[in-house]
């Protein structure tokens, strides 16, 4: 047996014979002692999770982005049978090149493409509405008094004077503004949607839908005729269509990960084990998924990427120990051994973090988020046996290059020569002294007290028109704002529900007090109009009184309001008069509209509390917007609360020390700071889509700490003064952290050429946090330690046999 040691005084074993195989802790005699139980049991949980895995399914459901148990929500689902249609639903505008669409031609291909759509399924046929269905009505006054019909008459016959006809029917309907452009030259087929397919009762698939959508206009479009098309199906459906995209850009980040870790190590047969491994991770994690009967979706479709970087860190650090214990001599099995020891507890404790920080999301009452937290959680859980057990076996058979091994060694042989690592190297350990520590110190206070007051600008929900996931320039955003220049009627709508006793939604008390609300919200900033049945009754009374605009005003009279019900279209009251809808339309949907629409009814269904009826917030997408905004806005202190108490409680366990603690933990505090002044910067608001984010990057940034740590405290223990010992650390953990960091931040970096701006963004903040995360291990932790930490009196050298050493030493 050689009589050098390693770095933490394990010996030098060249032979495996001169190893004692009972020797280390239990788990470690467990996995090492039967590896080829080990390796084939990982086999076959490969080839049969991967056969799941091709069962996994992409889509995306609306129900699943909101918070269901919120009261506006709850109140929108109680009354969803009144609502026509007001929650999920896509706008069709058919636009024409001609004159107006009172043409022949233009009508006919409407009444085409309407009956199309009338038959897909998962459309609310009975709310669907257009020019040619017959819940579109209009209302005239003439000398007989009130008259009224569909627009699109049983007599319509192409004629000119039919088409004369229509054109009156539209201008008397009301639906100028709503269902018809102001200039007369496009409609609009306003398709309500089901969560489910009626027919087949499964989850309606918005990726089969958007390419039903995208078949039709292409059938349609031309000719004259443009469509344009708008709404969360339609968004999803152009998300689940990107989803080949993100998989390039996937590969190209993983094709970035696997040239840089061969470039640090130059070993094929490592490098490829390490990509493998993590890979694996990723293939149980869906086969996991599909067996646990859960779907991915275009929010947690970054999730593979994260559980593939996650495992490409703590393996390239297993990779690096074993190649350093290669490179001193150690054989490879015992190498593996050894690396096992040492980095085990602080890679379980550092995935540990990783899993906490996912599973914290399923505190917040939002099912996508919820999903996500699952698949995560799920990810991380894999990572523990493909990268912490698996990987170290593997490289236990195959080894590595001895040549990449001797290379390893470089900088430790010759800690003097002027090689770029080496220097780098120096300039970190002055971090361990007083002036830069102190320095670096105050620089991180000033740099996080500058971010947190940038960050309380942050606002919740969208900043931007359309759909914020897609490019400002893509096909769905010029769509949705072709609707916004050419209609009044926006597509964000918020709806205030009124419940009554029966058959006494048109009582006088009642509509005047819709009336005053309408009156109220109309003069906020953002509200562009309103409708309801107290807005119709004011107009009935002009009708029933030779159109004189005198008249416009709810009178108490219980009969002349009795009567406008007769002739009122459903979508404004229930069947037995017991409900009535309010309906507002915003000009978008920003968090500062919301707020103001939602704190203004609020306020006022305070003061009108009354025995006779109830109004409740709040249906319409802009409704369930705003819901989502105040969970959002709940749920982030408070998940982040959780998020780092989880971390402390994890790391004190581990170091038994606080002083430990603050030095992992703080480093973390900075960078969450400074994510969110970054967001600030950069126009993102809070949501649903970067709430998550926030919380991973805690998770996710602990890992580089906890390697870099542990090494430290180890040596400090067996009495290294703390530049010692930040310098193994350095040579042992600190470089792969480095590289890692540098890694991921530029494979993610790539994604800001991403076409969906979702992933741009994530791409973003991730390299952000990567590359903070790195600098707080390597520049931060140690210049907290110096003020934290202290070496120990040294004890004795450990035997072949002893425990992990460059761990806690409880462990």
């Amino acid at each position: 047996m050689h009589t050098d040691t390693t770095l933490d005084h394990q010996p030098v074993i060249a032979r495996l014979a001169d190893f004692d195989a009972n020797s280390g802790s239990l788990p470690e005699r467990l996995l090492f002692n039967h590896r080829p139980w080990v390796v084939l049991l990982c086999l076959l949980a490969s080839l049969l999770l991967g056969w799941q895995a091709t069962r996994l399914q992409l889509n995306a459901s609306f129900e699943k982005t909101i918070p269901t148990s919120h009261p506006y929500v709850v109140n929108y689902f109680a009354n969803k049978g009144n609502l026509a249609g007001q929650g999920n639903a896509i706008r069709v505008a058919v636009a024409t090149t001609g004159a107006s669409i009172f043409d022949k031609d233009y009508l006919a291909v409407l009444q085409r493409l309407n009956d199309e759509i009338y038959l897909l399924p998962g459309v609310d046929r009975p709310f669907m509405k257009s020019l040619w269905t017959s819940n579109t009505r209009w209302a005239a006054v003439t000398e007989d008094g009130l008259d009224g019909n569909t627009v699109m008459s049983d007599s319509y016959d192409g004629s000119a004077q039919a088409l004369a006809e229509v054109r009156a029917n539209v201008e008397r309907s009301g639906e100028i503004g709503q269902l018809v452009a102001a200039d007369f030259k496009s409609s609009i087929i306003f398709v309500p949607l089901l969560d489910r397919d009626p027919r087949s009762g499964k989850p309606l698939d918005y990726g089969a839908l958007g390419r039903r959508i995208e078949e039709l206009r292409a059938k349609y479009q031309g000719a004259g005729i443009q469509i344009h098309v708008s709404g969360f199906a339609k968004v999803m459906g152009d998300l689940i269509e990107s989803m080949y995209q993100v998989l390039a850009f996937f590969g190209g980040a993983l094709a970035i990960c696997s040239i840089v870790l061969y470039g640090y190590t130059r070993c094929v047969r490592s490098t490829v084990l390490v990509v493998a491994c993590s890979l694996i991770a990723v293939v149980w994690q869906f086969g996991l998924l599909a067996l646990a009967g859960y779907q991915l979706d275009p929010y947690s479709i970054l999730v593979p990427f994260l559980v593939f970087a996650i495992g490409m860190s703590h393996g390239a650090q297993k990779m690096n120990g074993i190649m350093q214990d290669v490179g001193r001599g150690t054989h490879r099995v015992i190498a593996a051994r050894y690396t096992f020891r040492r980095l085990f507890v602080a890679g379980l404790t550092a995935l540990l973090c990783d899993a906490v920080g996912f599973a914290v999301l399923a505190l917040i009452k939002i099912q996508v988020i919820q999903d996500l937290a699952a698949v995560a959680s799920i990810g991380v859980a894999v990572l523990i046996f493909t990268n912490l057990v698996l990987l170290p076996i593997l490289l236990s058979y195959i080894g590595v290059s001895p040549r990449a091994a001797a290379r390893s060694l470089k900088d430790e042989s010759t800690p003097d020569v002027s090689a770029e690592r080496a220097w780098l190297w120096r300039q970190l350990d002055h971090f361990t002294r007083r002036g830069p520590a102190l320095a670096a110190i105050l620089l991180a206070a000033a740099l996080s007290g500058g971010g947190y007051l940038v960050s309380l600008h942050l606002k919740i929900g969208d900043l931007d028109p359309g759909a914020p996931e897609l490019r400002a320039d893509s096909r769905y955003n010029r769509d949705n704002d072709f609707m916004a220049r050419h209609y009044a009627a926006s597509a964000d709508i918020l709806t205030v529900m009124v419940a009554t006793p029966e058959d006494q939604c048109t009582r006088y008390g009642t509509l005047a007090k819709v009336d005053k609300l309408s009156w109220q919200l109309e003069q906020l900033p953002g509200v562009e109009s309103t409708n309801s049945m107290a807005a119709l009754s004011k107009w009935a009374m002009v009708g029933y009184n030779e159109g004189n605009l005198k008249w416009y005003e709810l009178f108490p009279n219980a009969a002349a309001l009795g009567g406008v019900q007769t002739r009122a279209p459903r979508d404004l009251f229930n069947q037995g008069c017991s409900f009535l809808a309010l309906y507002v339309y915003l000009k978008d949907h920003k968090a500062e509209t919301l707020t103001r629409v939602v704190d203004e009814v609020e306020a006022f269904i305070a003061q009108n509390r009354g025995p006779e009826e109830r109004f409740m917030l709040a249906a319409g997408s802009a409704g369930i917007d705003a819901a989502t905004n105040i969970v959002v806005k709940q749920a982030m202190r408070e998940m982040l609360l959780w998020v780092y108490g989880a971390v402390i409680v994890l790391c004190f366990v581990t170091f038994r020390s606080w002083r430990a603690v603050v030095c992992a933990v703080l480093p973390l505090v900075v960078t969450s700071i400074l994510c969110e002044a970054l967001m600030v910067g950069l126009g993102m608001g809070v949501k649903v889509a970067t709430l998550p984010v926030i919380a991973l990057g805690v998770g996710i940034g602990v890992d580089y700490a906890l390697y870099v740590l542990s090494v430290i405290q180890a040596r400090l223990k067996l009495g290294d003064s703390l530049s010692d010992a930040y310098h193994r650390a350095l040579q042992f953990t600190g470089r792969v952290v480095l590289l890692t960091g540098v890694t991921l931040a530029l494979a993610v970096a790539t994604w800001v050429w991403s076409p969906i701006k979702f992933q741009a963004d994530m791409g973003i903040l991730l390299a952000f946090m990567f590359v903070w995360n790195m600098l707080g291990a390597l520049v931060l932790l140690p210049a907290l330690a110096h003020f934290l930490l202290r070496p120990t009196a040294p004890r004795a050298p450990a035997r072949a046999g002893d425990g992990p050493v460059v761990a806690p030493a409880h462990a």
